[in-house]
């Protein structure tokens, strides 16, 4: 067999390096002063890439919640990064939208505006009612704005006058009509007091027992012109009072007021014990209340702190609380911002919940007088 081919042993040292021809002396030391240079420029490397590092993180922590909880553009992220719901469940299985525009007091010009603002700032739930007298304006900007109607929660409330279960369905499609929709997502029991037709003299019977009212409601339900049907400014008696029916169908929500001044913890709890949701309207309190609201000692810390803005703070405060929120304004920068909500961490939580507890509540809105009522609708029951 004949012997393998002799291999020329290759060279050691990198063609590159130019140090082929050196003597192996001359290219030892070579090759170790290089191996040196490389060794020290690593290390210069990776202490200057650490140095790097530890200077972004320090920077990171000390601007980290404002950098990222403040400004236009940050919408989307502030949502993303909370641990707040978007929604929360009903007993009919449908979601509703944690934030809506509320378009209470919104002048008929102004109200339409409000909601495209809103609309496009990526709200998706309006709430109203056939007294606000603007739904027009509303139906209008809300077809518009061209949001496909299974994106929406649109509510609205049927007024006093027509509890009697024979004008319901006038009055409801006298609101489908305005809204240019074909069913409402919500439709709520304005005010546990009812008139009758065509005047403000309470209506004892209807006022007294609302099931009638309730069980025409459910059947409009039936027919599809609504999904889900509740109450508004009702307390605890008067809850009890309809539900010790055989209802078909649960109230959804109790629309109440809520805010700083007027927290209303009992009910809350009440409600959800009783697995009830609440909406809170004038949220920041009465028009005259919002700038007091807005420059509380602990709602400006908590803002403060967060990067937020002091409307921030209270409306995310309320969702935290459980309850979907109503804020209501006409102001395109003030809709925006009220959309941004964060989650509060839990001691700023019970910093805020403790100070809007520890004062006597003052109730922005009681109709009762005005009404000519010999009873408080908030607090007595009526009896027949």
């Amino acid at each position: 067999m004949p012997a393998p081919p002799a291999y020329k042993p290759l060279s050691t040292v990198d063609p590159e390096d130019g140090v082929q021809d050196r003597d192996q002396a001359t290219v030892n030391r070579t090759l170790r002063a290089r191996r040196t240079k490389k060794l020290l420029f690593y290390f210069v490397a990776v202490a200057a890439t650490m140095y790097a590092m530890f200077s972004g993180f320090k920077f990171l922590v000390r601007t980290g919640p404002k950098r990222f909880a403040s400004g236009p553009g940050c919408h989307g992220a502030q949502r993303n990064l909370s641990s707040l719901p978007s929604h929360y469940a009903l007993p009919s299985g449908d979601k509703i939208p944690a934030v809506a525009l509320g378009v209470w007091q919104a002048s008929p010009g102004e109200v339409g505006a409000a909601v495209t603002t809103a609309l496009k700032a990526g709200y998706r739930h309006i709430d109203g009612a056939w007294i606000y007298r603007n739904e027009e304006e509303v139906g209008a900007a809300v077809k518009e704005a061209g949001v496909p109607r299974d994106e929406l929660w649109i509510t609205s409330k049927l007024w006093n006058a027509f509890h009697a279960p024979e004008d319901i369905e006038e009055a409801l499609d006298d609101t489908l009509g305005k809204l240019d929709t074909e069913y409402l997502d919500l439709y709520l029991l304005h005010w546990p007091v009812a008139f009758k037709k065509g005047t403000t003299t309470v209506d004892k019977e209807l006022t007294a027992n609302p099931y009638p009212t309730w069980q025409k409601l459910e059947e409009m339900v039936e027919k599809g012109k609504i999904r889900n049907i509740g109450l508004s400014n009702f307390n605890i008696p008067r809850i009890q009072n309809l539900t010790a029916n055989p209802l078909k169908i649960q109230p959804a929500v109790n629309q109440v007021e809520l805010n700083f001044w007027n927290p209303q913890p009992d009910l809350l709890k009440w409600s959800k014990e009783n697995g009830l949701l609440l909406e809170a309207y004038s949220p920041l309190g009465s028009s005259k209340q919002v700038k007091e609201t807005l420059s509380q000692p602990a709602v400006k810390a908590i803002a403060e702190k967060l990067g937020i803005t002091p409307a921030q703070a209270i409306i995310s405060w309320h969702i935290q609380r459980g309850t979907v929120v109503l804020p209501k304004s006409v102001t395109p920068s003030r809709v925006e911002e009220n959309f941004k909500v964060v989650a509060l961490p839990d001691d700023l939580f019970d910093q805020l919940e403790e100070a809007a507890t520890s004062h006597p509540p003052q109730r922005t809105l009681n109709p009762s007088k005005g009404w000519g009522l010999d009873f408080d609708v908030f607090n007595d029951y009526p009896q027949v």
